[in-house]
């Protein structure tokens, strides 16, 4: 039986409660949902990545990324992304931002985006991935 694995990259902070930033068991990675945080500092709390929707983004792709890497994974393994935003407003400045940085992908992956209401204060964006390594 394969053992599940917690992942935590040194970018990131320990989770405030009882769960894991990513979790992989055998070829299955499931990155948890992600906010745009700047990379840890020790003593500190979490940063917001900067106060628009582009900065937010970009951060939040790049925790989910890392977790991957942590995983052995990259945005190539995954399979399913969903993006929750805080306003519709949101909605095609995010499709732009997305279609960007994932122009380089052959095959995209299947992805949901909802507006949540939910997120703490100052936050935009929430992003969890699930990836299936070969």
């Amino acid at each position: 039986m394969t053992e599940k694995t917690a992942l935590t990259p040194s970018t990131h902070t320990a989770p405030p409660a009882r769960f894991s930033h990513g979790v992989r068991k055998g070829n299955i990675l499931q990155v948890a949902g992600q906010v745009g945080f700047l990379p840890a500092v020790e003593g500190q709390a979490p940063t917001p990545a900067g106060p628009t929707l582009r900065e937010q983004t970009l951060q939040t792709f790049a925790n989910v990324k890392a977790i991957l890497e942590e995983g052995g994974a990259s945005w190539d393994d995954v399979m399913m992304i969903r993006v929750y935003l805080t306003d519709t407003a949101h909605f095609a400045e995010m499709n732009e931002i997305y279609n960007e940085y994932f122009a380089g992908l052959t095959v995209a992956p299947a992805a949901r985006t909802t507006v949540y209401v939910g997120l703490p204060a100052g936050l935009l964006i929430e992003i969890d991935a699930l990836a299936v390594l070969d």
